[in-house]
């Protein structure tokens, strides 16, 4: 007779790529297969199979989501376009001048909006994890950001009913062309934002300029994976320019220059900062929040850090910047934003010049707050929100509708937990240096996945994180907030498989967190005790000092510390199960 805990409802696994799915296979079969007896709904999400089936695959593991109910995923690459020249080369069959978004961009967005899915993000609560916290009282940084342009001077406003937003150009021809339509419903925000693709660079020019003179060590930090049509568009316009007229005289002063995608930039420069460093921000609704935050923390430092903290991201159904238009001018001309046939603003564009629509879903805010609320009420935390309401109707919705979701809750007798509305760069600035004990900090897209981010890495690592994507409907997908770890796979596959480094705490917490909801949706009692002892050998396993080399130094009891690379590690955790 079988000792596996019998489990009636399939679990849906996406699987990944490099590092992250070495571990995630280590995991599924040790702490899944072995010990249950369940069927699992498994799709490669691969970079490799997501080209090769032309999108089919996301579109597959969507379906599942809302097939299953519960899934897990695993982290995938987001394929540039020196990878996507080479699984091309391995697949001739394949035509790549027809291949769907979907076979090439993160299936992140596609997924979430898929599903209609929100994202909390919170820490792991391991017990004897200390925070290193990093010297920033007078640290040398400066934060550099264009001062016009993009969301900055965008024009945006709600729905006066629901109908169809147009954006037409005008160019040479004189002839309207529609570059994009989308559906919108009565009260959505709408916003156009374009950036002068000459002031980009003017900007480009005097920001490395001032690195020189100021010698500097440079970091520029934009979002090209994503909105490739915008941040894409500036990334290039100023790397060109670095590498034509300024990288011999950053090199000769012995100076690095350092691009990165802007969360991850965020997460690093805020954990560990650089010595003297000239921070370039292009986005200045993002730069104007990093520009505050580094501030105040050279300024007042960051306190000692006990408090635990959750994000949520506002992402379902891809709204805002995620779920934009996005592209650069054809050539000069006149950009019209049509309303059911009513013209609602034009603006002159210069060949070049990134131009931005975006909207969101009023229903969905709502939606999310409504999930904001719920989960703050149910683990008793203080909610932060951002916005700037002060000066964009775009964010004013987003108040509107939580004082609408505030009223509707006290006619049910539902009290909303405890919350504040701030300017977003007054919620980074609490989250980092006066953080409560217990507290949610909710965020739009981009913002959330920059607060997330520097959250995670100030709380040990991205691995000590928990990521959870809910949707209305109860669906439910549990992943790790790390990638693929890109730089460790390739020493794994250098070494033969004997060089396995890598944390797989949050990847291992997301496949407890998936157990635990299977076992309370079909009352399983059997299930959630083994999902609990999980999470709880985890937590023991570092609390017994035995960690991954990123987390050196960072328990409460650096001397004690055993230091195990991956295999070890599931290992030690395997052996606090019981029998």
């Amino acid at each position: 007779m079988s000792s596996k805990i019998k489990v009636a409802s399939p679990l849906v696994i996406l699987h990944g790529d490099e590092m992250a799915q070495v571990a995630f296979e280590r995991i599924l079969d040790t702490f899944v297969t072995s010990r249950l007896d369940l069927d699992m709904v498994e799709i490669d999400l691969s970079a490799e199979h997501r080209v090769s089936t032309n999108g089919q695959a996301v579109m597959d593991a969507i379906e599942a989501l809302n097939t299953y109910k519960v899934g897990i995923k695993n982290a995938g690459m987001t394929v540039n376009r020196a990878q996507l020249e080479e699984l091309l080369a391995k697949h001739p069959e394949i035509d790549g001048d027809t291949l769907h978004p979907l076979a090439t961009k993160s299936p992140n967005g596609a997924i979430r909006k898929g599903i209609g899915g929100n994202i909390t993000r919170e820490d792991i609560q391991f017990r004897n994890l200390q925070f290193d916290k990093p010297h920033w009282i007078g640290r040398d940084i400066e934060v550099d950001t264009m001062e016009h342009g993009g969301i900055k001077d965008s024009f945006n406003e709600l729905s006066k009913g629901t109908g169809v937003v147009k954006l037409m150009f005008v160019g040479a021809s004189g002839d309207p062309v529609e570059l994009h339509r989308r559906e919108v419903n009565k009260g959505d925000p709408w916003l156009l934002a374009t950036n002068d693709l000459d002031d980009v660079k003017a900007w480009a020019h005097r920001f490395f300029q001032r690195a020189i003179d100021e010698k500097r060590d440079i970091y520029l930090g934009l979002k090209d994976t994503v909105i490739a049509g915008y941040d894409g568009v500036m990334r290039a316009a100023i790397e060109a320019i670095y590498q034509q007229d300024y990288k011999q005289q950053v090199e000769a002063l012995g100076l690095d220059y350092h691009y990165e995608l802007i969360d991850a930039q965020a997460a690093r420069i805020v954990a560990n900062p650089p010595e003297r460093a000239l921070w370039g921000v292009p986005d200045n609704t993002t730069g104007r929040k990093l520009y505050k935050l580094v501030e105040q923390l050279k300024q007042h430092g960051i306190p000692e850090r006990e408090a635990q903290v959750s994000i949520s991201r506002m992402s379902a159904g891809g709204g805002d910047q995620y779920g934009s238009y996005n592209a650069p001018a054809r050539e000069d001309g006149i950009l019209k934003v049509i309303v059911d046939g009513e013209e609602k603003h034009a603006r002159r564009v210069k060949q070049g010049d990134p131009i931005l629509l975006m909207s969101n879903d009023r229903q969905a805010i709502k939606d999310w707050v409504l999930q904001v609320f719920r989960d703050a009420s149910r683990k008793q935390k203080e909610v932060y929100f951002g916005l700037k309401r002060e000066y964009m109707d775009y964010d004013d919705v987003f108040s509107t509708i939580i004082t609408d979701v505030r009223y509707e809750l006290a006619q049910a007798d539902t009290a909303p937990p405890s919350f504040m509305i701030m300017r977003p760069s007054s919620q980074l600035i609490k989250m980092i240096t006066d953080p409560p004990r217990n507290a949610l900090y909710p965020a739009q897209n981009l913002d959330g996945d920059i607060f997330s981010d520097i959250s995670a890495a100030l709380g040990g690592s991205l691995a000590t994180a928990s990521s959870i994507i809910e949707s209305k409907s109860g669906t439910m997908l549990f992943e790790a907030p790390h990638g693929t770890a890109h730089d460790l796979y390739l020493k794994y596959q250098e070494s033969d498989g004997q060089d396995a480094h890598f944390n797989s705490s949050a990847l291992l917490f997301a496949v407890a967190n998936a157990l635990e909801t299977l076992g309370e949706r079909e009352g399983n009692q059997a299930l959630i005790d083994y999902a609990k002892s999980l999470k709880k050998a985890l937590i023991d396993t570092v609390a017994d000092g035995i960690i991954t080399g990123d987390l050196k130094g960072k328990t409460a009891d650096p001397g004690a510390e055993t230091l195990v690379d991956m295999q070890g590690f599931l290992d030690a955790v395997a052996e606090r199960l019981p029998a």
